[in-house]
């Protein structure tokens, strides 16, 4: 999970995930939207598929990048164990 806190703590990161959110996109599509090297956005999406949060497929000299929605899913699932007892009442 160190790889998971380690890739979700980085805000380049975090919004690379937003832009797989609607929809899978190839390295170039994703280092469009930022003002970076893009190799500094290819380590970013190394880290990201470290973490397995993203996936990736190779088509052609492309490499698309889509989220895992499993990595997500088990997360949030750990998350909820934290909840406390009253967690579905709500106190004002």
């Amino acid at each position: 999970m160190n790889a998971l806190f380690k890739a979700l703590n980085d805000p380049t990161r975090r919004a690379i995930l937003e832009l797989l959110r609607e929809q899978p996109l190839t390295a170039g599509e994703i280092a469009a939207h930022f003002s970076m090297a893009k190799p500094s956005i290819s380590h970013h999406l190394d880290l990201l598929r470290q973490a397995d949060l993203v996936s990736s497929r190779k088509q052609g000299q492309f490499i698309t990048y889509s989220l895992n929605m499993t990595v997500f899913d088990e997360v949030i699932s750990w998350l909820l164990q934290f909840r406390g007892p009253d967690a579905n009442s709500s106190s004002v």
